[in-house]
């Protein structure tokens, strides 16, 4: 009996090294071609062990006009409030929907299920948008995408509902308000899951670049993510003039745009390690239980 479980620990330990090798190695290779020689890799291509390494992609990024480090700064400014304000809200119909007091919640329930259906589409989106007047503004990065997404109330709703009703009753005799037990009771129990939908509205922010597109004019509220979308479709462009006559132009190197990506993702890939845990049990118990 031993022999067996000590075999499928070995296996299944080689088997979890080989599929966290084959997610991180095609990082390291853009981290490592990002500070790669633009000769060899003109020479040998990309390479885990380049013969000369290089800083001149990330002196360019950072050298460029400033549009870089501003479209940086909006876009933290932008995920940092959108998902905090997004958080609440969905913390807060979460709490509605599973408190039991609330007349028809089940009904309400079912009216935010249909919209994970159906959508308007993306005219009356728009032209809601520009009757608000959200547009070319920084509000149009973040207003857009605040509404909370159904997944995630449904992820809240269930880890809340598994809350002693019995601390909630207790709370209420002793004179404490809805806001008062949202607040000071319920949202600090429900830390992991508003961890975990943290995490989904902040990916969602930082890598969006269709509200930029759509609602977007000034170039100095460009987001991170719609500034790179420029930039390819520069690149594209250059390329395609090089092919026809403009061989004088020189498009941005493979190494400037493997820096870019690097850059992007920091962020990111620093945040995850801290919200580990919180994200593992706020899914476990908000994804079965309810």
């Amino acid at each position: 009996m031993n022999i067996r479980i000590d075999l499928f620990q070995s296996v299944n330990t080689i088997f979890i090294t080989l599929f966290a090798l084959a997610c991180t190695l095609p990082m390291l290779l853009v981290l490592v071609v990002s500070f790669t020689d633009e000769q060899t890799i003109m020479q040998n291509g990309y390479s885990f062990f380049p013969e000369q390494f290089s800083l001149e992609a990330y002196k360019s990024v950072f050298s460029s006009n400033g549009q870089l480090l501003q479209s940086y700064s909006i876009s933290i400014f932008v995920t940092f409030v959108g998902t905090l304000a997004a958080v609440v809200m969905t913390g807060m119909a979460g709490y509605a929907l599973a408190n039991r007091q609330v007349r028809y919640r089940n009904r309400l329930a079912l009216i935010f299920f249909i919209t994970m259906l159906f959508n308007a589409g993306l005219v009356p989106w728009y032209m809601i948008n520009d009757l608000l007047g959200i547009k070319d503004n920084i509000y149009a990065l973040i207003i857009p995408s605040l509404l909370f997404s159904p997944f995630n109330l449904f992820l809240v709703k269930n880890f809340m509902q598994e809350l002693p009703e019995s601390l909630l009753e207790s709370a209420r005799i002793d004179g404490a308000n809805d806001a008062y037990i949202a607040f000071r009771i319920v949202f600090p129990l429900s830390l992991p899951v508003l961890a975990t939908i943290a995490l989904f509205y902040g990916l969602g922010y930082w890598n969006n670049w269709f509200n930029a597109i759509m609602l977007i004019d000034s170039e100095n509220l460009y987001p991170l993510q719609y500034l790179l979308y420029k930039l390819q479709s520069e690149i594209n462009m250059i390329n395609q003039m090089q092919g026809i006559a403009a061989s004088n132009i020189t498009a941005p190197t493979e190494s400037f745009k493997m820096a870019i990506a690097i850059i992007t993702i920091g962020p990111i890939v620093f945040l995850y390690p801290f919200l580990q845990r919180f994200i593992i049990k706020g899914l476990i118990v908000g994804a079965v239980k309810g």
